[in-house]
């Protein structure tokens, strides 16, 4: 076997849902991805790269996927990938303790003419279930190498890759899958007419195409119209359709689907044997509980509840910690610098505009490892078995349950992780329901709110918005599903993999992602913000501020004869401030927006904070933390929670109307971008004009009904 130094082989690594894929290319490029044990963790292909034996290999993260059928957007992907950049080689990842399913793609790939290595993947687990693997054997079998791996451990690397260059140095896809006499007597004489059109056949493998013209693929079919006998060949191929199907009876598409089922039960049959097991499996232990028809959803319910009352009990003394830290660098840079514009930039704009959103850090930490070790565990997919029932109800799919749990962390990947529905309408029911789960972004702003108004219960307070957003967004989607989106959601099928232990490696580089990901935006997007924002809140200056001081202390001093010097400069200080902000820019905005916020309850001061966070909810807490900079410098050691409680336009009702309002509010300009480029332009507008509407209404309403029920 030679070795070329020059070449780069390009590897397409393909495979099913929790087939261990992403691990593989992880175990092979070194690199850090997100490895969730659930259908839809891949949406767009990633790419890297390694050198081995004196050859460089780039490999090509693509979509799990089931077939080459292109019904959903990551099949799309994953065909359109292979057909058009032409990989040297398919690596298909085969969950080895469910091989028929998994081989029903990896034929697909043969079909397509390229040369293909299969991994058999997670081959401890299959030994563990009794299933004795003939690699060999089954190699031979099927004609293309198969190399047993085990991606989290990197067990099987180097075999793959020697496998990979045998197979690229020989250049051909081995033996091509038999589906019979009579079908491949039509594939042929189908395989001839299409090799007449050089150019199209070199675009298109003529087995694969023919195949496919067979199965009645719509874009097979759409796709004839480049070829130079089109016309004809679709006549033909629905001449053998017909005939195909009166024959066996059934449609030509189970037909082919039948068939290679058969080939692949023929090449299992003597390639595995199956020892028996006496005792049912720790999976199947575990399933009898959480899968059970009365106990699944109210263990899966406590278990949410669970991870919200663990990171708020874990995450409170770290959150104080910080929260210290940045007060004591407020005072510290006060004492040190003189007064002026510089010093104000540092302590008023990005102390307290940054300061504020790092002080949630651990709370995001906190988050993020509970989702992640559901994720790698594989209790996420039972999860969506056990909603699918539920969201049918509302007119969402049962695959819809893995981006709208996505959506607690981050809207974005959450919108992304749609692709794996393979209706058009199922898809922009869940990215329109999506928004209304309360992203990591907006965890701030609750714990900030709940912390001043909700002392006592602040974590369930919490927990009853995130949950008023699953509500939500399930009565949100029955309307638009009878309204805008009408139609039946398709069926729900997806297997469950079995339980694993989550890695250490796997849940540390999960959770330094998306940790890392939050404190980015804080030191880039939200340092921006906040410089801006203090510009908003300082400028233009008010004139003479010892008048204007002159004239608050006089006022004050008849307020409160009796208080001490030190009390009346406070006071002082509190209304030059708000002076100051009333007369700025930013009071200029908020008291414009004053007549839309105002039956909401919202003072001024909120109206500003709102607009930010369009752009990022963190954004919302930032600007607080500026708008009551005086507040908080003028207290001992007073936090932000501290002044919002100090301000008499404040109070619990006004609190809940505002995170009820973050909640419904549109979602990050990030997020709509995403929206755009999934859905298009006309439903990016209609989530803005929809979400922006509700918010109003439903912070109205519950403004109004908590001021007839308290007063307030």
């Amino acid at each position: 076997m030679s070795q070329n130094t020059e070449r780069t082989i390009r590897i397409a690594l393909a495979g099913n849902p929790n087939a261990g894929k992403t691990s593989m290319f992880n175990a092979l490029t070194g690199s850090h991805h997100k490895v969730g044990n659930y259908p839809g963790v891949t949406v767009e292909k990633r790419e890297g790269s390694l050198e081995y034996r004196g050859t460089k290999f780039h490999l090509i993260d693509l979509p799990g996927i089931y077939s080459l059928t292109a019904y959903s957007l990551d099949e799309v992907v994953t065909r359109d990938f292979v057909l058009d950049e032409k990989p040297d080689i398919v690596v298909d990842v085969l969950d080895s303790t469910n091989l028929e399913r998994n081989l029903y793609l990896c034929l697909q790939f043969q079909e397509l003419g390229i040369p293909v290595v299969a991994a058999l993947n997670m081959s401890d687990e299959a030994e563990q279930n009794g299933l004795l693997i003939d690699a060999n054997m089954l190699s031979r079998t099927l004609g293309i190498p198969m190399i047993k791996t085990v991606g989290t451990e990197g067990k099987g690397k180097e075999a793959l890759l020697d496998a990979v260059l045998e197979a690229v140095e020989a250049g051909s896809s081995g033996k091509m899958p038999n589906y019979g006499t009579e079908i491949e007597a039509k594939l042929a004489l189908l395989e001839a007419g299409l090799k007449s059109d050089a150019v199209f056949s070199d675009k298109y493998p003529p087995r694969w195409m023919a195949i496919k013209l067979i199965e009645n693929d719509e874009h097979a079919i759409a796709t004839l119209s480049q070829h130079g006998s089109g016309a004809k060949l679709k006549a033909q191929a629905e001449e053998y359709r017909a005939w195909l199907s009166k024959h066996f009876g059934k449609d030509a598409e189970i037909i082919i689907t039948e068939q290679r089922y058969g080939y692949i039960r023929g090449a299992l049959k003597e390639a595995v044997k199956k020892i028996p097991r006496f005792k049912a499996s720790v999976t199947e232990s575990i399933d009898k509980v959480l899968m059970n028809e009365f106990l699944g959803l109210p263990v899966f319910f406590l278990i949410i509840w669970g991870i919200f009352k663990l990171t708020f009990a874990v995450g409170e003394f770290p959150v104080q910690l910080l929260e210290r830290f940045f007060a004591g660098l407020s005072s510290l840079l006060m004492a040190a610098l003189p007064a002026g514009f510089f010093r104000s930039l540092l302590v008023d704009g990005i102390i307290a505009g940054v300061g504020g959103v790092f002080s949630f850090v651990p709370l995001i930490v906190m988050l993020f490892l509970s989702l992640s070790i559901l994720e790698d565990t594989g209790y996420m997919s039972r999860a969506a078995f056990l909603t699918d029932k539920f969201l049918h109800a509302f007119g969402l799919h049962g695959q819809s349950f893995m981006p709208l749990m996505l959506g607690f962390g981050c809207t974005v990947p959450a919108i992304m992780a749609t692709r794996t529905l393979k209706s058009p309408r199922d898809r922009i029911a869940t990215i329109l329901a999506v928004p209304f789960m309360s992203c990591g972004a907006k965890l701030p702003v609750y714990v900030l709110l709940a912390g001043a108004f909700f002392t006592k219960n602040p974590g369930n307070v919490v927990m009853a918005i995130y949950l008023a957003g699953v509500i939500l967004s399930m009565v949100s989607t029955v309307f638009l599903r009878k309204t805008v989106l009408k139609g039946q959601t398709t069926p729900f099928v997806m297997e469950l993999p079995p339980y694993r232990m989550p890695t250490v490696r796997g849940i540390f580089w999960h959770v330094w992602d998306k940790t890392w990901q939050y404190v980015k935006k804080a030191g880039t997007v939200i340092l921006a913000a906040s410089v801006l924002i203090w510009v908003i809140t300082t400028f233009p200056q008010v004139g003479n501020e010892s008048e204007l001081a002159s004239r608050f202390a006089d006022e004050a001093r008849i307020e409160a004869p009796a208080a001490a010097q030190e009390q009346l400069d406070g006071i002082v200080a509190a209304r030059l401030s708000e002076y100051r902000l009333e007369h700025s820019i930013a009071g200029s905005i908020g008291k414009f927006l004053t007549p839309v916020i105002q039956p909401l309850g919202f003072n001024w001061k909120i109206g500003v904070a709102l607009i930010p966070g369009f752009t990022a909810k963190e954004l919302v807490v930032s600007t607080l933390g500026i708008l009551y900079g005086a507040q908080i410098d003028a207290g001992d050691g007073a936090s932000l929670q501290d002044a919002l409680r100090n301000d008499p336009r404040m109070n619990p009702l006004v609190a809940l109307t505002l995170m009820v309002f973050i909640l419904v509010m549109p979602p990050c300009f990030a997020s709509l971008a995403t929206i755009r480029a999934e859905a298009g332009n006309r439903w990016m507008l209609f989530q803005v004009g929809y979400s922006l509407t509700l918010a109003w209404v439903l912070a109205f309403l519950v403004r109004a009904a908590g001021s007839l029920l308290t007063g307030m």
